[in-house]
């Protein structure tokens, strides 16, 4: 079943960005599939492509800290209180950043999957045959001779991060309170 699930990684990468957005707003809608599955383990989902509010301030609620009482609520840098600073990506945005991940992990494992396949084998054997272990083995076998995939993924992956636009623009264009913008986005629309 290798070549089924390869395909089946594969094959978001080469869907179109838009019919996955389409995807996503149903999946991720108030009464989606998403917050049904939440609710099966008590928790109530937010409202994804709505809610503005950061991931760390959320999990920082649950636990009663809130920005009255923070003492980052009250410095400014940039004109931004430090309770804003630290409110980590919005519900919305953590929403696209699974989208990306979801589209892009199956380009990226068939580079590493290229990678592995051109790691001598009597390299790993002459690891085994020094002592290493497993670790030792990935760690200063594998790694350094995937250097080069792992430099090429780091890169493809900085790229994409510069140019999504088409799924913010279908998904929720900048909103909710502009938690969504991304540079491909704000230079688009400013000019």
């Amino acid at each position: 079943a290798r070549g089924f699930f390869r395909t089946a990684f594969y094959f978001p990468s080469v869907t179109s960005s838009v019919a996955i957005v389409v995807l996503w707003l149903f999946l991720f809608s108030a009464s989606g599939p998403v917050n049904k599955v939440l609710s099966w383990v008590w928790i109530q989902g937010p409202n994804w492509f709505q809610d503005p509010r950061g991931l760390i301030h959320i999990v920082l609620g649950a636990f009663g800290v809130t920005a009255a009482e923070n003492p980052l609520a009250g410095a400014t840098i940039l004109g931004i209180s430090g309770w804003e600073w630290v409110a980590g990506p919005s519900v919305a945005m953590s929403a696209f950043i699974i989208m990306a991940i979801f589209t892009t992990s199956g380009t990226f494992m068939l580079l590493f999957i290229a990678g592995l396949q051109q790691i001598n084998a009597e390299v790993e054997e002459a690891a085994m045959t020094d002592g290493a272990n497993g670790w030792q083995r990935f760690r200063y076998v594998t790694l350094p001779m995937l250097k080069p995939v792992v430099f090429t993924v780091v890169t493809l992956g900085l790229i994409g991060t510069w140019q999504v636009f088409d799924q913010i623009y279908v998904g929720a264009q900048g909103g909710p309170a502009k938690t969504t913008l991304t540079p491909a986005y704000v230079s688009v629309h400013s000019s």
